[in-house]
């Protein structure tokens, strides 16, 4: 049996907070967008764009927290 993928870690509040949300995500990828948007939504960014909030969590590119927004079923 595989054992299933964990999520990057984030920040501590962060990461606590969305682990309420886990079982809502049937992919770890989706679960990692929603811990990423939250960092970047509380962050001291000015603009809270997705590529800007892409750069400050270290993604290579926003096109996951696109569509994240975009096709989540939640």
């Amino acid at each position: 049996m595989v054992k299933p993928s964990q999520a990057n870690s984030t920040l501590k509040v962060i990461d606590e907070y969305c682990s309420y949300y886990i079982n809502l995500f049937p992919e770890v990828r989706s679960f990692e967008a929603f811990t990423h948007f939250h960092a970047g939504i509380i962050s001291d960014l000015k603009r809270k764009t997705l590529p800007a909030i892409a750069e400050l969590t270290g993604l290579e590119n926003a096109q996951g927290l696109h569509h994240f927004l975009t096709q989540s079923p939640q």
